[in-house]
């Protein structure tokens, strides 16, 4: 952002926070006209979009876990931990997968009960920056990769929207 307010005639940008989910919302109904979103958790139905980071997965558990002392995990790993159930993150209707694990609503009270030994999560490799010393992250090897896109509604004709793409994809 600083980068494209840099540039000659560039938009003021204003952040708006959200929620799980919020940002394709917020692109339809015209409350924002670009937001990062995840490929493939996101529907990107109808958004033009343009890569930013290709990353792999990794499993965070509680640092004092068995787990923890394992240098990669697969997936299968993570099926059956009966002390560690896996989060769950809801669905794009708001709705979640039945399951043992706790429901998520945001990152924060994730972590505190990963940290307390309730759950443990399979998240993007770049949310190691907000990890602390009670957990530990694990290479998940055969884990899909997760890509963060800039989207923008399709019909979108904004030369502030193409400046911020442009200078995002330079970068």
């Amino acid at each position: 952002m600083d980068a494209y307010a840099a540039e000659p005639g560039a938009a003021e940008i204003d952040v708006v926070l959200c929620g799980l989910g919020d940002q394709a919302r917020m692109l339809r109904d015209g409350r924002a006209d670009v937001a990062f979103m995840q490929r493939p958790f996101d529907s990107l139905a109808g958004f033009d979009t343009e890569d930013v980071l290709t990353e792999q997965q990794i499993a965070v558990v509680p640092a004092a876990h068995p787990l923890a002392a394992r240098p990669s995990l697969l997936m299968a790993d993570l099926d059956d931990v009966p002390d560690l159930p896996v989060a769950r993150w809801p669905r794009q209707d708001g709705t979640y997968e039945d399951g043992p694990g706790p429901e998520i609503h945001d990152l924060s009270q994730l972590a505190q009960l990963i940290a307390l030994g309730h759950t443990m999560a399979v998240i993007c490799a770049s949310a190691r920056t907000w990890l602390w010393g009670a957990h530990a992250a694990i290479p998940l090897t055969d884990s899909s990769p997760v890509t963060t896109v800039l989207a923008w509604p399709a019909h979108s004709r904004s030369r502030a929207v193409a400046g911020l793409v442009r200078t995002a994809t330079r970068l």
